[in-house]
């Protein structure tokens, strides 16, 4: 049984997907349609940069959106079709997005106008400079939390306010995000080798993603995806907030929106998907979750499907 995942933010780079649009008429025609259902030019931008306009949030979650449907798209022209080869999708955190298009449960334009609206009020949720995030390595989930909580318990023991310092991504059993107020992140930062775990690294963002602190764009993307069409996937989509399966189209719109402040739980989602069956899992469009998942589950096959040639090989292994 497979799986085909989907990358979230932080993949994206400058010239991504331009090799594979030069030689795939199926690629062209994805960047084509997401231009024209923004209004705007992404495509140029993902050619050209510059960088730091690519890496705004508004505009870096369509991006990688659409190279990774390109890929998928790229490899579907040639007969190798999703719900065919696919018994699950998942994707983190955006990359969820990008899984229930390519399962067919939203139209890709929709898809594109979601995530540049979820773009724009995760950016706007809270003021620059006032949230961050973290990555913790070499620390579990278990190691994180416990981490986060110090941070809040020594701000609170020398009388500041109750901040906010919470587990974002449960990525793999040696790396775990958190984000919240700047202050207490930097906080966690500091106290983190002493608990416990081996680095401790501040991340380049705008916004603390996956947090309490998120609510109004929760609030925003209850209002959209109330009025945005979604159907049953073709194949069942695991769901960052729940690391289970889900198919209803309303428990799929309840799970987007509890995901812009919840945990991605991405460790859970792949145990949960290889308790299920999985024993391979393809990631379109990136290099980040492929390596995630071969060190929640080392027997496992994990493949990253980039180029070309990667979707040429997968194709004639299918």
């Amino acid at each position: 049984m497979r799986a085909f995942i989907f990358p979230g933010q932080g993949s994206q780079a400058v010239g991504m997907g331009v090799a594979l649009a030069d030689a795939s008429a199926a690629a062209r025609a994805v960047f084509e349609e997401v231009d024209d259902a923004l209004g705007q030019n992404l495509t140029r931008l993902m050619t050209e940069g510059p960088a730091d306009a690519l890496t705004l949030t508004e505009n870096a979650q369509p991006a990688i959106m659409a190279n990774a449907i390109a890929t998928l798209r790229t490899l579907e022209a040639g007969g190798v079709r999703l719900v065919d080869q696919a018994d699950y999708v998942a994707g983190h955190s955006l990359g969820e997005y990008s899984a229930l298009c390519g399962a067919q449960a939203m139209d890709l334009a929709t898809t594109a106008r979601l995530l540049r609206l979820r773009g724009q009020a995760m950016q706007a949720a809270v003021p620059v400079g006032e949230g961050a995030m973290a990555a913790l390595l070499g620390a579990d989930l278990d190691r994180a939390r416990a981490i986060a909580g110090a941070a809040v318990d020594a701000i609170l023991a020398e009388g500041g306010e109750e901040l906010i310092c919470a587990v974002a991504n449960d990525n793999d059993p040696s790396q775990v995000v958190i984000s919240g107020h700047r202050v207490a992140v930097e906080r966690a930062v500091a106290l983190a080798k002493e608990l416990g775990a081996k680095r401790a690294v501040l991340l380049p963002v705008s916004a603390p993603f996956h947090c309490p602190l998120m609510q109004p764009a929760a609030d925003a993307m209850d209002a959209a995806l109330a009025e945005a069409t979604i159907a049953p996937p073709l194949v069942p989509v695991f769901a960052n907030v729940d690391a289970a399966a889900i198919a209803d189209p309303g428990a799929i719109r309840t799970a987007l929106v509890a995901q812009v402040t919840g945990m991605v739980r991405w460790r859970e989602s792949v145990l949960a998907m290889v308790e299920a069956g999985a024993t391979e899992f393809v990631e379109f469009g990136g290099k980040v979750l492929a390596p995630m998942v071969k060190r929640i589950a080392p027997d496992v096959d994990a493949t990253s499907v980039i180029t070309m040639a990667d979707v040429e090989a997968l194709a004639a292994r299918l």
